[in-house]
């Protein structure tokens, strides 16, 4: 029986997958046109899964090189030489355990460069043999190099691309592969901001021929569920497989590591820790679940996105301004800092508006920039400490705890209170303030729709049951019957009679407290701060 995988590339005679066969026949236009790109994405996005799927989808018509730069030592790439014979040994390997077809003279050539330690060896003498390759091949081929990455800091890898560039603008005269595919997290048009300055920037630099590499690799509902329709048949269950794949896609939008793991998780670890029989855990409720085992355990995505945010405190600035500040920040394909984020998966456009790229990554940095607080923040402490007070059974009892927040947050901050104060400040005050409180139990996400200096609108997601709370900036009582308003219609999208808002006001004369109201059917406790 197949899995669900989320370690190395996956196959579709082992493990659980969505249809990548539209991706490949684009990825195929692109290699019968002669293109040399880059697929650039974030880490476990499916990049190395394309890639192998790719090399068999491609045999028939072309021949394809597949390597890994992972497998050439970082002390081989000290010099053209060492780079040159270190290759050579790699093109050997995919000939003799890949069945990767080379003219016998060629795999001579080889042989003897990578053992050649009496004659002056270069790059030169590398892509000589190359170009005697792609000449008597009877099938144009297609060089493919994984985990680019891994050769990205060093100047003969710049050198080796460089070359290619110039054979590539020649082709029409020299031989050279039908096509070039180059996979990592990194696009090699930033490569030259990691190895030189500007002084030593060459006209012929290897990152201006990539054709743009535009094909969206985020796995979708239709396909989501279609996976899902294949594991409900194998294993002999009934579930609602588009609502299901529909919730994985809201927080993941389709992020396949994600995808993946929720699934996982669903199928390995709910049943009968939280759900008696399997058909009852893949339900709205169970994709909360995998998502709260997922927010607390860690994993080399999470170490990856945690220590590109420290690495870089300007991208972490930008990432704060978003989420806690609700700055509303333009899309600007030219900013250093914005092709950063997107480079390493953080963010997305949207409408022209650069968001999160989805509510799992926005869980994961709210729980940091929270963490940062946590050991001088009373109002943190304070939740932590009465933590039994707020919770009764298996229930949240917000009220109260939006009663207590307001307490303490006018004891400690009340002589701070202005509108700028609280634009930038109040509604991460809060998001402390209940983060103990759910800790190990719950999770929360943010409406990126509502994420403003206005107002926010916050989701609980706690022992299968769901609280809305929309946060906001008292604007006067017009603006308050709207977020009412609002809040009733999230009310009836998730199917819930009871709603929450807290205010924050610098009105010196308002009434801090909790009140209850009734709005027809549905019950708002609204409060002021």
């Amino acid at each position: 029986m197949k899995k669900f995988n989320v370690t190395g590339p996956c196959f579709p005679d082992k493990h659980y997958m969505v249809d990548i066969s539209d991706r490949l026949r684009t990825i195929r236009g692109m290699v019968d046109d002669g293109d040399y790109f880059c697929i650039n994405r974030g880490r476990q996005y499916g990049k190395t899964t394309t890639l192998k799927a790719l090399v068999k989808y491609l045999a028939e018509d072309y021949l394809v090189l597949p390597l890994d730069f992972q497998a050439i030592p970082s002390g081989r790439y000290e010099s053209g030489e060492t780079f040159s014979k270190a290759m050579a040994g790699v093109i050997l390997t995919a000939n003799e355990w890949m069945g990767v077809e080379i003219p016998t003279d060629c795999i001579d050539a080889f042989k003897r460069l990578e053992s050649n330690d009496k004659d002056y060896v270069d790059l030169d003498s590398l892509f000589k043999i190359l170009r005697k390759w792609c000449a008597s091949s009877d099938r144009p081929i297609v060089m493919m190099i994984d985990e680019v990455d891994s050769a990205s800091n060093n100047q003969v890898f710049l050198d080796f691309l460089a070359q290619l560039r110039l054979d590539f603008i020649n082709r029409d005269q020299i031989p050279t592969f039908q096509s070039v595919i180059l996979a990592g997290v990194t696009d090699i048009k930033h490569l030259k901001s990691k190895i030189r300055d500007e002084s030593q920037h060459k006209v012929n630099s290897p990152w201006n021929i990539a054709v743009n590499f535009e094909i969206d690799m985020t796995l979708r509902v239709p396909g989501i569920k279609t996976m899902l329709d294949e594991y409900a048949k194998e294993h002999d269950i009934s579930f609602d497989s588009e609502m299901v794949a529909r919730a994985i896609y809201d927080y993941t939008h389709g992020y396949p590591f994600l995808v993946s793991r929720i699934c996982q998780l669903i199928d390995t670890k709910l049943v009968p820790e939280v759900f008696q029989e399997l058909s009852l855990a893949w339900t709205q409720h169970g994709v909360d679940e995998a998502v709260r085992l997922i927010m607390y355990e860690t994993n080399t995505l999470f170490d990856s996105l945690v220590g590109k945010v420290e690495a870089y405190p300007e991208l972490k600035g930008t990432l704060r301004e978003i989420l806690m500040e609700g700055e509303d920040i333009d899309y600007n394909p030219y900013d250093v800092g914005q092709s950063l984020l997107f480079m390493y998966g953080f963010i997305r456009n949207k409408g022209r508006k650069i968001v999160i790229f989805n509510s799992i990554f926005e869980m994961l940095l709210y729980r940091n920039f929270i963490s940062e607080a946590r050991e001088s923040n009373k109002l943190l402490q304070s939740a932590a400490y009465e933590r039994k007070d707020y919770v009764s059974g298996r229930e949240l009892n917000v009220p109260y705890i939006m009663e207590r927040f307001i307490k303490y947050f006018n004891e400690i901050h009340g002589g701070e209170i202005s509108e700028r104060f609280l634009e930038k400040e109040a509604r991460e005050k809060f998001l402390i303030f209940l983060s103990p409180i759910i800790n190990g139990s719950g999770t929360f996400s943010i409406e990126e729709e509502t994420r403003d200096h206005k107002r926010m609108d916050v989701c609980i997601h706690y022992m299968g049951k769901r609280y809305v709370i929309e946060l906001k900036i008292w604007r006067g009582e017009r603006y308050n019957e709207k977020g009412e308003a609002q809040i009733l219609q999230y009310l009836d999208h998730f199917g819930l009679d009871t709603g929450y808002l807290l205010s924050f006001s610098f009105n010196k004369e308002k009434e801090p407290g909790v009140k209850k109201i009734r709005i027809g059917e549905r019950v708002l406790y609204e409060g002021t701060a």
